[in-house]
């Protein structure tokens, strides 16, 4: 309390007194504490289900002691960026393409191998292709992908059921780049298979037993590594360093997610799993889809944009919806998470000029 009465001004004694609902809030002080955690005002003053709390005080109360204070802040920034998207997507009339997958039957690998290959025909994906931007290709079925740094590396990311913007998926940031790719599957996977469920967070170490974990890991392998492709991979039973160093980075991935699904498929013996696993993919041979082209300094800023949640995608449609006088320069401002001075700074990278007007 002490810390949310220094931020908003609001004295500490009345902010418990709205907690323990003894007074109500004044109409200013509604838009400061929406300001401050950065949802819609409607949920200090409706009962509806109208903002990401629900969710958010569930996942907190459930995973409270893997959580800290920034990993809170995170995803409650990330459920501000997706109210935004829902918004921007709206008001300029982006469209995505509709992928609904049933399960039939109680066989949990079996639903994760037919949902990778019905996306994959949906995407028009031919039968040996490799996905290379897969946060492109969630992002086109109506998921609203982030990738953001968390504290804790022990969580991988997180799908978020959002009342207003639908299915969201949060890919942890401090994983290395071919991680993030099997992460933002993985999740992928949640959003269209446990849809029922409103938060899934997924942790490096996993219960074996847990099968909706293995459906996603085994939906991510699928689609990342179409079984037709590693299958022709010349002499596959037969690895060492320099052919593995190949495979992964044509495929991109982890050997560790190679050497798995060459193992699943009966191509390679133990021995071999070992063999591969040892091998490490140097980083600055991952290529990230969403810094291509740039330079050194161009490069640099991004990674800082990304780090915060801001994708591309995102910083596209704030700039598309400024353009059209849908939002003003500091809306934009604030929906990118940035003062004025660093939204100046970061939109001499697109090239575009702001204008606040007076």
């Amino acid at each position: 309390m002490i810390e949310l009465s220094k931020h908003t001004g609001i004295e500490e004694k009345r902010l418990i007194a709205f907690e323990d609902n003894l007074v109500e809030p004044s109409g200013d002080e509604v838009l400061i504490l929406a300001d401050y955690y950065k949802c819609d005002f409607r949920f200090f003053i409706s009962n509806k289900k109208v903002t990401s709390f629900e969710q958010t005080d569930f996942l907190f109360r459930k995973y409270g002691t893997e959580l800290s204070k920034a990993d809170r802040w995170a995803i409650q920034e990330v459920l501000f960026l997706a109210e935004n998207e829902a918004f921007l997507t709206e008001k300029l009339g982006e469209e995505y393409t509709s992928f609904l997958i049933s399960k039939v039957g109680n066989n949990y690998k079996n639903h994760g191998i037919s949902a990778s290959v019905k996306l994959r025909e949906h995407l028009n994906y031919k039968d040996k292709e490799i996905p290379l931007n897969i946060f492109k290709d969630f992002r086109s079925i109506g998921i609203r992908v982030y990738r953001r740094k968390l504290e804790n590396s022990s969580i991988s990311g997180l799908y978020i059921k959002h009342p207003v913007a639908g299915k969201c998926i949060l890919i942890n940031y401090s994983e290395d780049m071919f991680r993030q790719r099997f992460t933002a599957a993985h999740e992928a996977a949640h959003s269209m298979l446990d849809n029922e469920d409103d938060v899934i967070v997924s942790f490096v170490k996993w219960e074996k037993s847990d099968l909706s974990e293995i459906r996603a890991n085994t939906f991510a392998s699928h689609y990342l590594l179409p079984r037709s492709f590693i299958r022709a991979i010349p002499n596959v039973s037969r690895w060492d360093k320099e052919k593995v160093l190949h495979w992964s980075l044509k495929l991109n991935v982890n050997t560790e997610t190679l050497a798995i699904s060459l193992m699943s498929d009966k191509l390679i013996d133990r021995e071999m799993v070992k063999i591969i696993r040892s091998v490490k993919i140097p980083k600055e041979l991952k290529d990230d889809p969403e810094l291509r082209g740039l330079s050194p300094k161009g490069e640099e800023r991004k990674r800082l944009l990304l780090e915060k949640g801001l994708s591309t995608h995102y910083v596209s449609l704030c700039m598309e919806a400024y353009r059209k006088n849908i939002i003003t320069a500091s809306r934009m401002a604030e929906m990118l998470l940035l003062n004025e001075e660093e939204l100046r700074d970061i939109m001499s990278i697109y090239g575009v000029n702001i204008d606040y007007g007076g």
